[in-house]
């Protein structure tokens, strides 16, 4: 990790973090939408996209956080603009609602589907009303999603978009005590499939697979997972989440965000139903 063992803040974002590409279709005309976008990956995603000159409409159910995204795409001088949107992505009201609003911002040309949840526990212990609310947000939302946005893409003067789905390490592989997430992640690599199937080549779907980063949600799953695993929050950064990686660090939102700003870009034409797995060699190496 980088610092200290147990420095389990998020960084602060800055502009020198992300990634700004030249883009043709990188302009205030066109819209992305970003899901979670009131804090970690959602936040950095939104806030990376505006640095790039988009208008980013950041769907969460968290007004304030919303704010506060909005105030740091300020502060890292970018010039496209945040609109922070409160939406229940459990709700097709909401989901149809700020896809409309994002509509009338501009052109639709890109969605991130990046609000994210969890829930540690077994199988035989998982509450089921918890099983929904995971499944609800990381896949029915994301389809939802896709279902309002894609006629919207197709509307414009070329057809020219992508939507992308955070995955995960755990869309790849299956751990214990995850198993709500795991099974959203796998479906989302279909889901992106579909996506590709159905977007003529114009229309691109693709995913983002990263292992452990640090978020308010993963500084959270590390308390849950160690009293889960009666470890401690040492043992489960160093041995539990790094153990089997070849890069003992946990990545930053600034360095996912990135690989969301790639994969929009020109320079991802041929990114088409596929992933861009980010994960330190954990899913495809072992000892």
């Amino acid at each position: 990790m980088t610092g200290s063992a147990f420095d389990l803040s998020a960084p602060e974002l800055t502009r020198d973090d992300l990634l700004v590409l030249d883009d043709p279709y990188f302009s205030e005309d066109n819209v992305a939408i970003v899901t979670g976008a009131a804090s970690g990956i959602g936040r950095a995603t939104a806030v990376a996209l505006a640095a790039n000159g988009l208008t980013v409409v950041g769907a969460d159910i968290d007004e304030e956080g919303l704010d506060e995204t909005t105030d740091i795409a300020r502060a890292c001088d970018a010039v496209g603009t945040v609109h922070g949107v409160e939406t229940d992505l459990t709700d097709d009201g909401d989901v149809a609602a700020v896809v409309a609003a994002a509509a009338a911002e501009g052109d639709i040309r890109f969605v991130a589907n990046i609000a994210g949840m969890q829930h540690i526990a077994g199988i035989d212990e998982f509450p089921m009303e918890k099983y929904d609310l995971l499944t609800d947000v990381m896949l029915r939302s994301p389809f939802k999603m896709a279902q309002e946005t894609m006629p919207r893409i197709r509307a414009t003067d070329d057809g020219v978009g992508a939507i992308a789905n955070m995955s995960s390490v755990h869309g790849h592989y299956a751990t214990k005590d995850k198993p709500a997430y795991i099974t959203a992640k796998h479906g989302i690599t279909g889901l992106t499939r579909a996506i590709a199937a159905e977007g003529e080549g114009n229309l691109r779907g693709f995913s983002v697979s990263v292992g452990y980063v640090l978020t308010p949600l993963m500084v959270n799953q590390i308390a849950d997972t160690a009293r889960e695993r009666g470890i401690s929050e040492q043992a489960v950064v160093e041995d539990v989440m790094l153990g089997q990686a070849r890069t003992k660090e946990l990545m930053t939102p600034a360095e996912v965000a990135n690989l969301f700003v790639f994969g929009f870009s020109r320079h991802a034409s041929h990114l088409n139903g596929a992933d861009l797995l980010f994960d330190g060699g954990y899913t495809t190496t072992y000892e």
